[in-house]
């Protein structure tokens, strides 16, 4: 991070020594993805493309302040949806004990993580799991009862598997990382943290 704090002085010094010229919103924009590219490198499970946005993304994050027109984030919703890969056996459930791993693995596209190993889910730096934790995020709502409160049916556990795979296809400019579209998560990790959502018997529904 120092190193990007030291580019970005350098850049305000350039602009002060040429006596507040005029810098475009573009230019700017491109000196912030030189500074970002110059500043990260590739280590463990963390890779350059994440610097790279595709439309949605830039969307959002064109006017961080304010989010797009209410018909712009509908469509951008629905054009999220069309890339949803549901499973080709049509089973959205894997096993909830192994999703609860998924979910409190603390790993997943971290410089310092394995890249040898699969990444985790690292729900709770988000959100509350269970009753029992005593350290969770609140970036996201807490998950407790999820599955009491919706029902176990076909058209929820394809919403919960839809919006682990590619959350900005149910909420447009989400924070929640798209699992499945951006291949974070492997199709049988996002089943099994389905199940720990859904299934009476997790944790998460106690």
């Amino acid at each position: 991070m120092k190193s990007i704090y030291r580019a970005l002085s350098g850049m305000l010094a350039v602009a002060a020594a040429a006596g507040c010229a005029t810098v475009s919103d573009a230019d700017l924009s491109r000196q912030a993805a030189d500074v970002l590219r110059a500043s990260f490198k590739e280590r463990g499970q963390a890779k350059l493309d994440r610097l790279d946005q595709d439309q949605p993304q830039a969307a959002c994050s064109a006017a961080p302040d304010k989010k797009p027109p209410v018909a712009e984030l509908e469509r951008m919703e629905k054009a999220q949806q069309a890339l949803i890969r549901y499973p080709a056996d049509g089973k959205l459930l894997g096993d909830w004990r192994e999703g609860e791993k998924i979910a409190q693995s603390g790993v997943g596209k971290q410089f310092s993580d394995n890249p040898a190993s699969p990444a985790g889910g690292n729900c709770y730096a988000c959100h509350q799991i269970t009753r029992e934790e005593i350290s969770f995020g609140t970036i996201g709502p807490p998950l407790l009862n999820y599955g009491k409160l919706r029902g176990n049916s076909e058209a929820m556990q394809r919403y919960t598997y839809g919006k682990i795979y590619n959350p900005q296809a149910f909420t447009a400019c989400s924070n929640m990382p798209r699992f499945g579209h951006n291949s974070i998560l492997t199709e049988q990790q996002i089943k099994h943290l389905t199940a720990l959502l859904l299934d009476p018997a997790s944790p998460v529904n106690q």
